[in-house]
């Protein structure tokens, strides 16, 4: 009992003194005799840390450290523990071991290694960044027939692949092979249709193909030998009656067709000479018109496609751009043993095209080692071409016109009929009408000879400026627009015979004025007289032969014929206007002898209608009118443009003059009735003319390009038909002389029948006055 006691009380000593002492020192210090000195936690307790950690004593405390190749989790306070994790030096450090070495992280550590394919430079396995150590390649194909036989070994960065030597390839189609179990084999005994129809032989350099007769692979001797039916120039022989410019080209053409059916292995031959003849052939066809025909046209385009199909496949540069003065052409060829793929475009001033080269190429099996893809087009070919549309079915009260460049698309696969992918053809307009509808065609000359039909092409966009059409096969193409025919026909049908037989009243009038009354004869009078006669003469035969087209022939002399007095017409008025100018401008009363007169006003229209007739005999006439073609109409339109001009000319000058006469004369009422006279005759002499110019374009508006216009078809209805109804009353009725002549008349014919009155009124008074 005494002895708890006591071990209580020293313990409650201990306790009070060592209060006493902790109170006397900071933490991290204990009491010494010499007072406070620090003690070392780290020696005391040497897990202070945790695990991974060192520490190291510090005055008055302690730190905490991680070890290489850890690092802390957390904030790290002095005094206090720590957490420490691993550091992955492969992840905070991506190229810590080099190229083509890999990083392997373990606890604390990591190490280096290099990759399959590789080496290290110091022949250690594994290494650390410090070690300077590199991973180099190595070279497989030092090692002996690592390829087996037939075979040879290219080496790659950490790798290396093997191909087959010429004239083997692999059973399995790969390219290249670097497992032992692939072996390259004999690529004539693999593949026994690798030739098509021809023979496989291997060579220094590979297989090569000899193709059986009849067959060709067009001098690619690696490539299938394919069909090649010359029949397509059979009718050579016969393109004398047809195309007979174009013979001796196709014969030869014909002739290297057959020579690349009858040798095994044909030589390459010059495609640029070729095509060189072709595009000049082409041009001799067309400048030559020999194109008068659907029959022809037929022929011409197939002897096209197929021509530039055999021309392509020996063209050697990618792209072949030509172009003459009737033609214009882009070429493609795409070679090698790959089928091509992608799109290209090809393009010419007037249209472009958008095709698959898979498309182009055709069938796999079948590839011949090229692909060609042509785009012509023809500067004129749609004068020839138009009018053909027996396969089209327009709507009631419409027609349709070729409003583009005519163009042939061409490509090496012969089975275009019906394409996998459409092509796009962008074709440009001729005429650039609003409120038009055009419709994508293509010449098909199975049907009846030849025609454009719409069938397999339909139209993706059209414009003011173009129209892209969508065809899921290939021919000739281009774009027609619509045409409206005048509503109202028969109504403006009436005015133009009504105003036409008033015209033809008012003519025979002036002509028997001019002819028969003496009092106003002189060549000015000749000039009315004779532009009476002819403009008589033109209505005549307008009324009674436009539409006679049933006959060719008589069609063509009508046609002729009214070309002959509209220009006569024409000549006249150019006679009234230099006959004013000399006599105003010059010296009055100064006038032609009458032979120049008549070789002015008849023999100038037989030159231009001669001319014309040997340029092109058969522009006289079309489909629905006796009158020129638009082949033709120069000959018309150029001289009357001249004439026009001409008179504006003397029109103007004449004038001038006159209004300085006004200015300058006295009183004069001769002189001054005279001058009023002179500038009529030059109003209506202008006048007639443009109304002369309104008639003949009358001719050539009997359909309108647009709906809509109906006001304008009367206008020209009205102002055409009423030609001599606007010179007699310009010519007789202004004329005061010719007024004064007529009243003359009219009083001697009225005279006696006052007479014969007054005398009847006498005798009936004196009755009555003797029966008074």
């Amino acid at each position: 009992m005494t002895s708890k006691w006591t071990l209580l009380i020293f313990t409650l000593f201990f306790s009070l003194v060592m209060g006493e002492v902790e109170t006397k020192c900071s933490h991290g210090y204990s009491e010494a005799s010499e007072g406070c000195v620090d003690y070392d936690e780290c020696d005391m307790m040497p897990d202070i840390c945790g695990k991974h950690a060192t520490c190291t004593n510090m005055e008055g405390s302690y730190s905490c450290q991680c070890t290489d190749g850890f690092g802390p989790s957390g904030k790290v306070t002095v005094g206090a523990p720590i957490t420490c994790k691993d550091i992955n030096e492969c992840i905070t450090n991506s190229n810590i071991c080099g190229p083509n070495a890999r990083c392997t992280n373990t606890i604390s550590k990591y190490y280096c290694f290099c990759e399959n394919g590789f080496n290290t430079s110091t022949g250690v396995k594994t290494f650390h960044y410090s070690d300077n150590v590199t991973c180099r390649d190595i070279d497989e194909c030092q090692q002996d027939n690592i390829c087996g036989l037939n075979a040879s070994c290219l080496n790659t960065q950490g790798s290396f692949y093997c191909v087959c030597n010429s004239g083997f390839r692999l059973k399995s189609g790969k390219s290249n092979f670097t497992d032992d179990s692939e072996q390259c084999q004999d690529t004539c005994m693999i593949d026994k249709t690798i030739c098509g129809n021809g023979t496989c032989y291997r060579g220094a350099s590979g297989h090569y193909c000899a193709c059986h007769a009849g067959f060709t692979n067009y001098g690619n001797v690696k490539s299938p030998c394919t069909e090649l039916n010359c029949d397509m120039f059979k009718d050579v022989n016969n393109l004398r009656e047809t195309l007979a410019i174009a013979q001796d080209y196709f014969m030869q053409l014909n002739k290297t067709c057959h020579k690349l059916t009858e040798s095994e292995n044909p030589k390459e031959m010059d495609g640029e000479d070729l095509l060189k003849g072709l595009m000049s052939t082409v041009d001799e066809l067309l400048f030559s018109r020999a194109l008068n025909g659907k029959k022809k046209i037929s022929t011409f385009l197939d002897l096209m496609e197929h021509a530039l199909r055999l021309i392509g496949s020996f063209l050697s540069t990618p792209v072949t751009k030509r172009s003459s003065n009737y033609t214009e052409m882009e070429l493609l060829v795409e070679k090698g043993s790959v089928l091509p793929k992608g799109t290209r475009t090809l393009s010419s001033t007037h249209a472009q095209l958008d095709i698959d080269l898979e498309v182009a190429a055709g069938d796999p099996s079948h590839y011949p080692g090229f692909t060609t893809v042509s785009l012509l087009s023809y500067s004129n070919l749609e004068e020839y071409a138009d009018g053909f549309f027996s396969a089209m079915k327009p709507d009631e009260k419409q027609s349709y016109k070729i409003n583009s460049k005519v163009v042939t698309v061409t490509v090496s696969n012969r089975n275009t009929r019906h394409l996998k992918e459409p092509i796009i053809l962008t074709l440009h307009h001729l005429e650039q009408l609003n409120e038009t509808s055009h419709t994508c065609v293509f010449w098909d000359s199975s049907e009846n000879e030849g025609t454009w039909s719409s069938h397999g092409c339909s139209v993706v966009e059209s414009n003011l400026k173009h129209t892209v059409c969508s065809c899921n096969y290939l021919s000739s193409f281009a774009v027609l627009m619509a045409l409206y025919e005048v509503e109202n026909k028969f109504a403006l049908q009436l005015i133009t015979w009504v105003g036409l037989s008033l015209s033809l009243i008012c003519l025979f009038i002036c002509i028997l004025t001019f002819s028969l009354i003496r009092s106003i004869q002189g060549p000015r009078t000749t000039i009315h007289l004779h532009l009476c006669i002819s403009l008589f003469i033109a209505i005549l035969i307008f009324l009674a032969g436009i539409s006679q087209t049933e006959n060719r022939v008589g069609c063509a002399v009508v046609a002729g014929m009214l070309h002959f007095f509209c220009q006569a017409v024409f000549c006249w008025m150019c006679l009234e206007g230099i006959q004013l100018f000399r006599m105003v401008v010059l010296v009055f009363n100064t006038n032609f002898k009458t032979l120049y007169m008549m070789a002015g006003g008849y023999g100038v229209p037989a030159v231009i209608v001669a001319i014309s007739a040997l340029v092109n005999a058969k522009g006289y006439g079309t489909e629905k009118y006796c009158w020129l073609n638009l082949e033709s109409i120069w000959s018309f339109f150029g001289p009357a443009c001249v004439i026009i001009f001409v008179n504006i000319f003397f029109f103007l000058i004449t004038v001038w003059k006159l209004a300085q006469k006004f200015l300058s004369l006295n009183p004069d009422l001769d002189s001054l009735q005279k001058i009023k006279d002179y500038t009529i005759t030059a109003v209506a002499q202008l006048y007639i003319l443009l109304y002369c110019i309104l008639r003949a374009m009358w001719i050539f508006i009997s359909f309108q390009f647009e709906k809509g216009t109906v006001a304008i078809s009367y206008l020209f209805t009205i102002f055409g038909s009423l030609q001599g109804v606007t010179l007699f009353v310009m010519h007789c009725l202004f004329s005061k002389q010719v007024r004064g002549e007529y009243e003359r008349i009219l009083s001697q014919i009225c005279e006696p029948h006052k007479k014969t009155y007054s005398e009847g009124s006498k005798s009936t008074q004196n009755t009555r006055e003797s029966h008074v």
